[in-house]
């Protein structure tokens, strides 16, 4: 695992909260890293109508478009998606998908609230009752059993990964993996078995999970299901930071500067709540990387 230098902003999100901090950042001179695709962003499939000067543009283009911004004003940008963030005295060690390992003085979680759903029979009435979105919160319920994964990104491999240390057979779904070749061999390595090209179409139970059903028609007897489509969410992210949530555990509280209750720890835009606009997002954005950057320099240069 190679450990990169110190940077003074990681921003975790490529959405418009997390560019617009990465522009703010970034002109206040400190050192700034984006972290995440692009089209995890639901701006990226999106038409915008109702933004202030901007009338029937596409998301991608305004994406595009902040990202120029930000690299124009120095900040960097790695397209990969974040594992985990641990403390590591004064700063935050963050886990990528390739590996790497970076540092950082403040972090900016702007990582959008959406939690993709499957869609199939048995997912909402078992939610709970074996059906997780959560790998973090929940695997150590599932001790010696047998589990499935369904996703083919980096929440969902680096979700398998981790339930190995639980599970006793640890079965990943996916159309076609999608992940850096780091995270790939971590699959391979802790045993975790890929069925690529295989999906779930049901799942089953009565009282709880206890299989699954493919659409290559066969089953696969399981006591949890792990449903993880797309990057880590808030709840991944936060759960061995200790950042406060709402009561409906669905988004950050934050004070009126994107703080949150851990010093160094900022949030913008859905993660923090509706309405969940654009504007709102490009406003906190703002106001996060401008108080990151001001925080990241009193911590070089004392208050």
């Amino acid at each position: 695992m190679t450990t990169h230098e110190t940077y003074d902003v990681v921003i975790l999100g490529s959405g418009p909260a997390g560019l617009q901090a990465g522009i703010h950042a970034a002109r206040k001179n400190v050192r700034t890293l984006m972290l995440g695709r692009m089209d995890n962003s639901s701006l990226y499939w999106a038409h915008i109508e109702n933004y202030c000067c901007q009338f029937k543009v596409s998301g991608e283009e305004v994406l595009n478009t902040g990202r120029e911004q930000v690299e124009a004003f120095g900040g960097e940008f790695r397209d990969e998606d974040v594992l985990s963030i641990d403390p590591e005295g004064s700063l935050f060690s963050i886990r990528l998908e390739s590996g790497d390992t970076v540092l950082s003085k403040t972090v900016i979680l702007a990582t959008g609230s959406s939690r993709n759903k499957l869609g199939v029979p048995g997912e909402k009435e078992l939610l709970g009752k074996g059906v997780s979105y959560c790998v973090d919160c929940d695997a150590g319920f599932y001790r010696g059993q047998i589990v499935a994964v369904a996703g083919s990104r980096s929440a969902a491999a680096g979700g398998a990964v981790a339930l190995t240390r639980f599970a006793s057979e640890v079965h990943l779904y996916c159309d076609k993996l999608d992940v850096a070749d780091g995270l790939r061999r971590q699959l391979d390595e802790t045993g975790v078995v890929l069925h690529e090209g295989v999906q779930i179409t049901e799942i089953r139970g009565e009282t709880g999970v206890d299989a699954v059903a493919l659409d290559d028609t066969t089953t696969r007897a399981v006591s949890g299901v792990f449903i993880e489509l797309g990057a880590k969410g808030v709840l991944e992210l936060t759960a061995t930071l200790g950042v406060t949530l709402d009561e409906s555990m669905k988004y950050i509280d934050t004070d009126k500067k994107q703080r949150t209750n851990i010093p160094g720890i900022f949030a913008a835009g859905d993660i923090c709540g509706p309405p969940l606009q654009m504007a709102k997002a490009v406003g906190e954005g703002c106001v996060a990387g401008i108080e990151a950057a001001n925080y990241a320099k009193k911590l070089t240069h004392g208050s």
